[in-house]
């Protein structure tokens, strides 16, 4: 089959019976950059709600959110910064986080979104990878210490002046900014910064504005991956500004609307989705805390009268327990997205009829394309709603392939490749990671799905987590989706562990429900008789926690080592 026989392409639908699907042409791709984004809401919307951060007690409308961006913009150029430098954001959900992601835009400096949980080694190579010249930083999160952590790797701190750091272990980090009071010596406070470039570093925001392109790299997000180093997706202003807007399209986002963003900004969902996302529709962002609280969120949700909510499944199940038990008024809510892993069809059904969202959409995606790829549409059928990732995104190309390269027919699974717009520049200083992966302008995703002749797509599992035992193949993601219909199971991972006769065997790690014994017997007889022998836990542990990526994603390869091990010592 030829992809590229014009006349017979319908968009969203499979092409003459192959996995190959081309997304609408319209809306038209937007060529703006982030800053050009804002200053449209702002003219729009500018005494409208921009942002609510409920844990700071900070509320700004368009207009004040603008001022904000353009005094800590001023500042940060003041530090002799420079369009292309980049600059590294280590925070949990904060104000200042939201300002750092627009004043680096407004400059045209890469902001380098750096993992909350991330320790010392992983600060190391994040900074030094990218060459950070700046870091912006939260004091402490949870158990981090975020400020001892940078002074261990740099002590040269203690004795340097604020923006003149020379660091042995980090060679290009310059200036250190805190968020808060008292930074300590060789850093600035988050305040002094916004106050440096007073009145004549404002002056020069237009000058430099005009040398700003779209297609400019202007973020850098590390890959969690499961093997290896992180790798820094690099996305342009045209990457995440046109993803923003179609996935808040999908959900008929409107300035009518109060978005609830309890998922991290370090990451797409939050950054993009959330904030761009709304930024393009003049909508208000509403950010119920620091990190996800279940119980922070649903207040959040009730008081300030939120329309949308984003979340993963494991936080849409958390919030559901607390409902039972606290129930609150979300009779505001309407629609939503989740996505970061998938959703298993009861939990959807319960975030429909108990957290009244109706209209909630899945999404499915991956950082390197800027995130989203795939989406339902608020009126799709309940079962596309539940059991696949919906529809492909405008102007976008995907398609599914076998082992060979070769595009498999509708119904058959493969790995999904994706192009267009949406496609990162490049891993940051890997040019090899990169040829890997963006062949001819394709992204290999590494994920195993299934496109169906309406043009929907299934996502089942992905390409390493494929369990083969015996010669036969095994999707994980079909084995958990039967286990989540069993009534003492809230949550269940399922993966391949070595066996020395059949090669793997599959294993299954369970949470109970609250308040419910679950055994490893309750497990095993559920699926007696109801699923073929071979896909049959053998080993089935109940554990009290899924180990996940602070976005949400279950880290297979981590059960998949701590089971190994723990079979090893005989418990």
């Amino acid at each position: 089959m030829s992809i590229l026989n014009e006349n017979k392409i319908v968009a969203g639908l499979p092409q003459e019976g192959q996995s190959y699907l081309r997304g609408a042409t319209s809306p038209s791709l937007a060529h703006v950059t982030i800053p050009q984004l804002l200053r449209e809401a702002v003219a729009r919307f500018g005494s409208r709600d921009a942002v609510v951060f409920r844990d700071q007690n900070i509320r700004m409308s368009y207009d004040q959110l603008n001022q904000a961006v353009d005094e800590l913009a001023a500042g940060l150029l003041a530090l002799k910064l420079q369009k292309g430098d980049r600059v590294g954001i280590w925070s949990p959900n904060r104000f200042e986080w939201l300002l750092t992601q627009f004043a680096t835009a407004r400059v045209g400096l890469v902001l380098v979104n750096i993992n909350p949980a991330y320790r010392l080694s992983e600060l190391e190579y994040a900074l030094n990878k990218v060459g950070c010249k700046a870091l912006v930083t939260a004091r402490s999160f949870k158990t981090s210490d975020y400020l001892d952590m940078i002074r261990t790797l740099a002590p040269e701190l203690g004795t340097s002046k604020p923006g003149q750091l020379d660091a042995a272990k980090l060679p290009d980090l310059r200036a250190v900014i805190v968020m808060g009071d008292d930074p300590g010596p060789g850093a600035f406070s988050f305040d002094q910064v916004r106050q440096l470039g007073e009145p004549e570093g404002q002056s020069r925001l237009s000058d430099i504005d005009q040398t700003l392109d779209p297609d400019d790299p202007i973020n850098i997000q590390f890959t969690s991956g499961t093997t290896g180093a992180p790798k820094g997706a690099t996305l342009t202003h045209y990457n995440i500004v046109n993803n923003a807007r179609f996935t808040t399209d999908r959900i008929n986002l409107t300035e009518a609307d109060r978005l609830a963003i309890p998922v991290p900004l370090y990451h797409c969902f939050g950054m993009v989705m959330g904030v761009l996302g709304a930024v393009s529709k003049g909508a208000a962002m509403i950010f119920p805390g620091e990190a996800f609280d279940p119980v922070q969120t649903l207040d959040t949700l009730a008081d300030e009268r939120c329309t949308a909510l984003y979340g993963v499944p494991t936080m849409f199940v958390a919030m559901l327990e607390d409902l039972e038990q606290n129930p609150r008024d979300l009779s505001s809510l309407r629609t939503g997205i989740m996505a970061g892993a998938p959703c298993p069809k009861e939990v959807m059904l319960r975030v429909n009829s108990q957290m009244n969202m109706g209209e909630v959409t899945i999404c499915y995606g991956m950082t390197e394309t800027s995130p989203v790829s795939f989406q339902s549409y608020v009126d799709d059928p309940t079962d596309k709603r539940c059991e696949t990732v919906g529809r492909i995104h405008p102007h976008l190309e995907v398609k599914v392939v076998d082992e060979d390269g070769k595009t498999v027919p509708c119904g058959e699974q493969g790995e999904l490749c994706t192009r267009g717009y949406s496609v990162m520049l490049n891993y940051w200083g890997d040019p090899e990671q990169t040829a890997t992966s963006i062949i001819d302008g394709w992204m290999h995703t590494g994920d195993l799905t299934v496109i169906d002749t309406e043009g929907f797509c299934s996502v089942v599992g992905r390409v390493k987590d494929m369990i083969i035992r015996g010669g036969e193949n095994i999707y994980p993601r079909e084995i958990e989706e039967y286990l989540y219909r069993h009534p003492k199971i809230s949550n269940v991972q399922v993966f391949g562990i070595p066996d020395d006769r059949l090669g793997e065997v599959v294993c299954a790690w369970a949470i109970a429900k609250p308040g419910v014994d679950l055994s490893e017997d309750d497990v095993r007889d559920f699926c007696s008789g109801q699923i073929a022998h071979y896909k049959i836990p053998k080993h089935v542990r109940i554990v009290t926690e899924i180990p996940m990526t602070i976005t949400g994603k279950p880290q297979k390869f981590v059960m998949r080592d701590q089971m190994v091990e723990l079979l090893a010592t005989g418990n």
